[in-house]
Protein backbone atom coordinates (compact mmCIF):
# COMPACT_ATOMS: atom_id res chain seq x y z
CA UNK A 1 0.00 0.00 0.00
CA UNK A 2 1.46 3.38 -1.03
CA UNK A 3 2.23 5.93 1.61
CA UNK A 4 0.14 9.11 1.42
CA UNK A 5 2.33 11.62 -0.47
CA UNK A 6 0.63 14.39 1.49
CA UNK A 7 1.64 12.93 4.84
CA UNK A 8 2.95 15.76 7.00
CA UNK A 9 1.29 18.44 4.88
CA UNK A 10 -1.71 20.58 5.79
CA UNK A 11 -3.47 21.22 2.49
CA UNK A 12 -4.93 18.36 0.48
CA UNK A 13 -4.94 20.01 -2.95
CA UNK A 14 -2.99 22.48 -5.06
CA UNK A 15 -5.64 24.39 -7.00
CA UNK A 16 -4.45 27.40 -9.01
CA UNK A 17 -4.33 30.80 -7.37
CA UNK A 18 -7.02 33.37 -8.04
CA UNK A 19 -4.91 35.41 -10.48
CA UNK A 20 -4.11 32.57 -12.89
CA UNK A 21 -5.65 32.68 -16.34
CA UNK A 22 -6.30 28.95 -16.42
CA UNK A 23 -7.41 26.81 -13.49
CA UNK A 24 -5.43 23.61 -12.95
CA UNK A 25 -6.51 20.75 -10.75
CA UNK A 26 -4.92 17.32 -10.31
CA UNK A 27 -7.02 14.33 -11.36
CA UNK A 28 -6.28 10.66 -10.75
CA UNK A 29 -7.50 8.57 -13.69
CA UNK A 30 -6.37 5.34 -12.07
CA UNK A 31 -3.58 4.57 -14.58
CA UNK A 32 -0.61 5.59 -12.45
CA UNK A 33 1.29 2.49 -11.36
CA UNK A 34 4.18 4.31 -9.71
CA UNK A 35 4.30 4.75 -5.98
CA UNK A 36 3.76 8.41 -5.17
CA UNK A 37 6.67 9.94 -3.30
CA UNK A 38 6.27 12.43 -0.44
CA UNK A 39 6.47 16.03 -1.56
CA UNK A 40 9.80 17.79 -1.18
CA UNK A 41 10.32 21.34 0.03
CA UNK A 42 11.88 23.65 -2.56
CA UNK A 43 13.50 26.88 -1.32
CA UNK A 44 14.31 29.76 -3.66
CA UNK A 45 16.61 32.58 -2.46
CA UNK A 46 15.59 36.08 -3.49
CA UNK A 47 17.13 39.50 -3.00
CA UNK A 48 14.90 41.95 -1.17
CA UNK A 49 14.92 45.63 -2.13
CA UNK A 50 13.19 46.62 1.11
CA UNK A 51 12.58 44.58 4.24
CA UNK A 52 10.29 46.60 6.53
CA UNK A 53 6.60 46.38 5.62
CA UNK A 54 4.08 48.86 6.98
CA UNK A 55 0.34 48.65 7.56
CA UNK A 56 -2.45 50.86 8.80
CA UNK A 57 -4.76 48.15 10.14
CA UNK A 58 -6.47 49.43 13.29
CA UNK A 59 -7.09 45.95 14.72
CA UNK A 60 -3.52 44.65 14.95
CA UNK A 61 -0.93 45.73 17.49
CA UNK A 62 1.92 46.75 15.15
CA UNK A 63 2.34 49.04 12.16
CA UNK A 64 5.61 47.71 10.77
CA UNK A 65 6.92 44.20 10.35
CA UNK A 66 9.59 41.97 8.82
CA UNK A 67 8.97 38.60 7.20
CA UNK A 68 12.21 36.90 6.11
CA UNK A 69 10.36 34.05 4.39
CA UNK A 70 7.45 33.68 1.99
CA UNK A 71 5.44 30.51 2.34
CA UNK A 72 5.69 28.36 5.44
CA UNK A 73 6.67 24.73 5.87
CA UNK A 74 4.62 24.41 9.06
CA UNK A 75 1.64 23.81 6.79
CA UNK A 76 -1.03 25.11 9.18
CA UNK A 77 -4.30 24.65 7.31
CA UNK A 78 -5.82 27.83 8.77
CA UNK A 79 -2.92 30.17 7.90
CA UNK A 80 -4.27 33.51 6.72
CA UNK A 81 -1.05 34.08 4.72
CA UNK A 82 -1.80 31.29 2.25
CA UNK A 83 -3.57 33.57 -0.29
CA UNK A 84 -0.37 35.63 -0.62
CA UNK A 85 1.21 32.83 -2.67
CA UNK A 86 -1.22 33.65 -5.49
CA UNK A 87 0.67 36.93 -6.01
CA UNK A 88 3.68 34.95 -7.33
CA UNK A 89 1.65 32.59 -9.51
CA UNK A 90 1.61 29.72 -7.02
CA UNK A 91 -1.15 27.86 -5.24
CA UNK A 92 -2.19 28.81 -1.69
CA UNK A 93 -2.56 25.04 -1.17
CA UNK A 94 0.37 22.61 -1.34
CA UNK A 95 2.64 25.19 -3.02
CA UNK A 96 2.40 27.46 0.02
CA UNK A 97 4.04 24.87 2.24
CA UNK A 98 6.43 23.29 -0.28
CA UNK A 99 7.64 26.17 -2.47
CA UNK A 100 9.26 28.68 -0.17
CA UNK A 101 11.24 31.87 -0.67
CA UNK A 102 14.02 33.20 1.56
CA UNK A 103 15.11 36.84 1.63
CA UNK A 104 18.80 36.03 1.76
CA UNK A 105 20.00 39.63 2.11
CA UNK A 106 17.46 40.64 4.77
CA UNK A 107 19.97 41.69 7.45
CA UNK A 108 21.98 43.79 5.00
CA UNK A 109 18.87 45.59 3.74
CA UNK A 110 17.66 46.20 7.30
CA UNK A 111 20.93 47.95 8.18
CA UNK A 112 20.55 50.10 5.07
CA UNK A 113 17.06 51.12 6.17
CA UNK A 114 18.21 51.87 9.72
CA UNK A 115 21.04 54.02 8.27
CA UNK A 116 18.71 56.43 6.51
CA UNK A 117 18.72 59.85 8.25
CA UNK A 118 14.93 59.92 8.02
CA UNK A 119 14.44 56.61 9.86
CA UNK A 120 12.67 56.82 13.23
CA UNK A 121 12.56 53.71 15.45
CA UNK A 122 9.23 52.04 16.20
CA UNK A 123 8.73 48.47 17.35
CA UNK A 124 9.13 46.03 14.46
CA UNK A 125 7.11 42.81 14.54
CA UNK A 126 9.01 39.84 13.18
CA UNK A 127 6.71 37.15 11.84
CA UNK A 128 3.39 38.88 11.28
CA UNK A 129 2.75 36.77 8.16
CA UNK A 130 4.71 33.49 8.07
CA UNK A 131 6.71 31.91 10.89
CA UNK A 132 10.22 33.33 11.28
CA UNK A 133 11.34 30.06 12.92
CA UNK A 134 9.89 27.59 10.41
CA UNK A 135 12.16 24.55 9.77
CA UNK A 136 14.27 26.11 7.00
CA UNK A 137 15.50 28.78 9.46
CA UNK A 138 17.81 26.10 10.91
CA UNK A 139 19.85 26.19 7.73
CA UNK A 140 19.45 29.76 6.54
CA UNK A 141 19.62 31.63 9.85
CA UNK A 142 18.04 34.79 8.43
CA UNK A 143 15.99 35.43 11.57
CA UNK A 144 19.05 35.26 13.79
CA UNK A 145 20.96 37.65 11.52
CA UNK A 146 18.06 40.12 11.79
CA UNK A 147 18.07 39.88 15.58
CA UNK A 148 21.80 40.56 15.56
CA UNK A 149 21.11 43.78 13.66
CA UNK A 150 18.37 44.70 16.14
CA UNK A 151 20.80 44.25 19.04
CA UNK A 152 23.59 46.13 17.29
CA UNK A 153 21.35 49.14 16.68
CA UNK A 154 19.40 48.72 19.95
CA UNK A 155 16.12 48.61 18.11
CA UNK A 156 12.87 47.44 19.76
CA UNK A 157 11.55 44.19 18.32
CA UNK A 158 8.58 41.89 18.89
CA UNK A 159 8.27 38.38 17.53
CA UNK A 160 5.65 35.69 17.17
CA UNK A 161 6.20 32.00 16.52
CA UNK A 162 4.93 28.52 17.24
CA UNK A 163 8.40 26.95 16.95
CA UNK A 164 10.78 25.92 19.71
CA UNK A 165 13.68 26.99 17.47
CA UNK A 166 13.35 30.45 19.01
CA UNK A 167 15.28 29.05 22.00
CA UNK A 168 18.39 28.91 19.80
CA UNK A 169 18.44 32.72 19.92
CA UNK A 170 17.78 33.08 23.63
CA UNK A 171 21.24 34.62 24.13
CA UNK A 172 20.33 37.63 21.98
CA UNK A 173 16.76 37.80 23.27
CA UNK A 174 17.88 37.80 26.92
CA UNK A 175 20.24 40.72 26.30
CA UNK A 176 17.54 42.65 24.46
CA UNK A 177 15.11 41.91 27.30
CA UNK A 178 17.50 43.41 29.85
CA UNK A 179 17.20 46.67 27.93
CA UNK A 180 13.43 46.48 27.50
CA UNK A 181 13.83 45.99 23.75
CA UNK A 182 12.02 42.70 23.08
CA UNK A 183 8.82 40.81 23.70
CA UNK A 184 7.68 37.46 22.33
CA UNK A 185 4.35 35.83 21.53
CA UNK A 186 3.95 32.07 21.32
CA UNK A 187 0.96 30.66 19.46
CA UNK A 188 -0.67 27.72 21.27
CA UNK A 189 -3.66 26.45 19.32
CA UNK A 190 -4.42 23.22 21.17
CA UNK A 191 -3.07 20.89 23.84
CA UNK A 192 -4.38 17.88 21.92
CA UNK A 193 -1.48 16.29 20.03
CA UNK A 194 -3.75 14.64 17.45
CA UNK A 195 -5.46 17.90 16.53
CA UNK A 196 -2.13 19.71 16.39
CA UNK A 197 -0.60 17.01 14.19
CA UNK A 198 -3.25 17.35 11.48
CA UNK A 199 -3.94 21.08 11.82
CA UNK A 200 -0.31 22.25 12.13
CA UNK A 201 1.61 19.23 10.77
CA UNK A 202 5.17 20.57 10.87
CA UNK A 203 4.93 22.94 13.81
CA UNK A 204 6.17 22.21 17.33
CA UNK A 205 4.09 19.84 19.45
CA UNK A 206 1.93 21.52 22.12
CA UNK A 207 4.14 20.51 25.06
CA UNK A 208 7.19 21.92 23.25
CA UNK A 209 5.48 25.28 22.98
CA UNK A 210 4.80 25.28 26.71
CA UNK A 211 8.48 24.48 27.31
CA UNK A 212 9.38 27.39 25.03
CA UNK A 213 7.26 29.81 27.05
CA UNK A 214 8.94 28.61 30.23
CA UNK A 215 12.46 29.00 28.86
CA UNK A 216 11.82 32.46 27.44
CA UNK A 217 10.18 33.64 30.67
CA UNK A 218 13.07 32.24 32.73
CA UNK A 219 15.45 34.24 30.52
CA UNK A 220 13.53 37.44 31.30
CA UNK A 221 11.75 37.73 27.95
CA UNK A 222 8.13 38.92 28.34
CA UNK A 223 5.84 36.30 26.75
CA UNK A 224 2.29 36.61 25.47
CA UNK A 225 0.34 33.46 24.64
CA UNK A 226 -1.80 33.69 21.54
CA UNK A 227 -4.71 31.24 21.50
CA UNK A 228 -5.04 31.45 17.76
CA UNK A 229 -7.03 30.56 15.93
CA UNK A 230 -10.00 29.43 17.96
CA UNK A 231 -11.83 26.98 15.70
CA UNK A 232 -15.47 26.28 16.62
CA UNK A 233 -16.17 22.65 17.59
CA UNK A 234 -12.45 21.77 17.18
CA UNK A 235 -10.37 23.53 19.84
CA UNK A 236 -12.80 26.02 21.41
CA UNK A 237 -13.37 23.80 24.45
CA UNK A 238 -9.65 24.13 25.30
CA UNK A 239 -9.45 27.89 25.85
CA UNK A 240 -9.19 27.74 29.64
CA UNK A 241 -6.87 24.70 29.66
CA UNK A 242 -4.43 26.35 27.23
CA UNK A 243 -4.35 29.56 29.24
CA UNK A 244 -3.79 27.70 32.50
CA UNK A 245 -0.81 25.76 31.13
CA UNK A 246 0.74 28.88 29.66
CA UNK A 247 0.24 30.89 32.84
CA UNK A 248 1.99 28.16 34.84
CA UNK A 249 4.87 28.27 32.34
CA UNK A 250 5.38 31.99 32.88
CA UNK A 251 3.34 33.79 30.22
CA UNK A 252 2.45 37.31 31.36
CA UNK A 253 -0.39 38.19 28.98
CA UNK A 254 -2.69 36.60 26.41
CA UNK A 255 -4.65 37.25 23.27
CA UNK A 256 -6.83 35.33 20.83
CA UNK A 257 -8.11 35.33 17.26
CA UNK A 258 -11.05 33.34 15.91
CA UNK A 259 -10.72 31.34 12.71
CA UNK A 260 -10.41 33.45 9.55
CA UNK A 261 -11.22 32.01 6.12
CA UNK A 262 -10.39 34.65 3.49
CA UNK A 263 -10.17 33.88 -0.23
CA UNK A 264 -8.79 30.40 -1.06
CA UNK A 265 -8.56 29.31 2.57
CA UNK A 266 -12.28 28.61 2.84
CA UNK A 267 -12.08 25.81 0.26
CA UNK A 268 -8.80 24.42 1.62
CA UNK A 269 -10.29 24.36 5.11
CA UNK A 270 -13.44 22.57 3.95
CA UNK A 271 -11.29 19.89 2.27
CA UNK A 272 -9.31 19.50 5.48
CA UNK A 273 -12.48 19.16 7.55
CA UNK A 274 -13.83 16.48 5.22
CA UNK A 275 -10.56 14.56 5.54
CA UNK A 276 -9.96 14.80 9.29
CA UNK A 277 -13.27 15.73 10.95
CA UNK A 278 -16.09 14.56 8.64
CA UNK A 279 -18.44 14.14 11.60
CA UNK A 280 -18.05 17.80 12.61
CA UNK A 281 -17.75 19.66 9.33
CA UNK A 282 -21.37 20.80 9.15
CA UNK A 283 -21.35 22.11 12.73
CA UNK A 284 -17.95 23.81 12.36
CA UNK A 285 -18.98 25.75 9.27
CA UNK A 286 -22.40 26.64 10.74
CA UNK A 287 -20.68 28.22 13.77
CA UNK A 288 -18.14 29.98 11.56
CA UNK A 289 -20.93 31.57 9.52
CA UNK A 290 -22.78 32.49 12.70
CA UNK A 291 -19.74 34.55 13.75
CA UNK A 292 -19.35 36.08 10.28
CA UNK A 293 -22.81 37.46 9.58
CA UNK A 294 -23.88 34.39 7.60
CA UNK A 295 -20.75 34.30 5.44
CA UNK A 296 -17.58 32.22 5.56
CA UNK A 297 -15.57 35.37 6.29
CA UNK A 298 -16.08 39.04 7.06
CA UNK A 299 -12.94 41.14 6.37
CA UNK A 300 -14.26 44.26 8.10
CA UNK A 301 -11.80 45.81 10.55
CA UNK A 302 -12.90 45.38 14.12
CA UNK A 303 -14.75 42.15 13.26
CA UNK A 304 -12.28 39.99 11.34
CA UNK A 305 -10.19 39.04 14.38
CA UNK A 306 -12.93 38.31 16.91
CA UNK A 307 -16.11 37.74 14.93
CA UNK A 308 -19.56 38.85 16.11
CA UNK A 309 -22.81 37.38 17.35
CA UNK A 310 -23.73 35.17 20.32
CA UNK A 311 -21.05 32.52 19.78
CA UNK A 312 -18.29 35.08 19.34
CA UNK A 313 -19.48 36.83 22.50
CA UNK A 314 -19.40 33.55 24.41
CA UNK A 315 -15.77 33.05 23.39
CA UNK A 316 -14.92 36.62 24.40
CA UNK A 317 -16.59 36.20 27.79
CA UNK A 318 -14.86 32.88 28.52
CA UNK A 319 -11.49 34.24 27.44
CA UNK A 320 -11.87 37.43 29.48
CA UNK A 321 -12.90 35.57 32.61
CA UNK A 322 -9.98 33.15 32.27
CA UNK A 323 -7.26 35.74 31.77
CA UNK A 324 -8.50 37.79 34.74
CA UNK A 325 -8.46 34.71 36.96
CA UNK A 326 -4.96 33.74 35.79
CA UNK A 327 -3.43 37.22 35.86
CA UNK A 328 -2.93 37.28 32.08
CA UNK A 329 -4.93 40.45 31.55
CA UNK A 330 -1.96 42.85 31.67
CA UNK A 331 -2.00 45.76 29.20
CA UNK A 332 0.16 45.58 26.10
CA UNK A 333 3.83 46.03 26.92
CA UNK A 334 5.46 49.05 25.28
CA UNK A 335 9.12 48.66 24.35
CA UNK A 336 11.79 51.36 24.73
CA UNK A 337 12.37 53.35 21.53
CA UNK A 338 14.90 55.78 23.03
CA UNK A 339 17.97 53.54 22.95
CA UNK A 340 18.25 53.36 19.16
CA UNK A 341 21.78 54.30 18.12
CA UNK A 342 23.93 54.41 15.00
CA UNK A 343 26.88 52.03 15.41
CA UNK A 344 30.43 53.36 14.87
CA UNK A 345 30.85 51.52 11.59
CA UNK A 346 27.67 53.21 10.35
CA UNK A 347 28.93 56.67 11.28
CA UNK A 348 27.66 56.80 14.85
CA UNK A 349 29.39 58.15 17.96
CA UNK A 350 31.19 56.07 20.57
CA UNK A 351 29.15 55.05 23.62
CA UNK A 352 30.78 56.71 26.64
CA UNK A 353 29.23 54.15 28.95
CA UNK A 354 30.11 51.04 26.91
CA UNK A 355 33.07 50.18 29.12
CA UNK A 356 30.85 50.13 32.19
CA UNK A 357 28.28 47.71 30.71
Amino acid sequence: MSRDPLHGRGARTNASGRYERFAREAFDDGWSAEELRPLETIVTPELAKTIISTNQSPDISFDQSINPYRGCEHGCIYCYARPNHAYVGLSPGIDFETKLFVKANAAEVLEQEFSKPSYRPRTIMMGGVTDIYQPIERGYGVTRSLLEVMEKWRHPVALITKSQLVIRDIDILARLAERGLVKAAISVTTMDRRISRVMEPRAAAPHRRIETIRMLADAGVPVTVMVAPIVPAINDREIEAILEECAKAGASSAGYVVLRLPLEIKDLFREWLAQHFPDRQTRVMALVRQMRGGRDYDPEWGKRQKGEGPYAQLIADRFGKAIRRLGLDKPRLELDHTQFRRPLEAGGQADLFAAQE
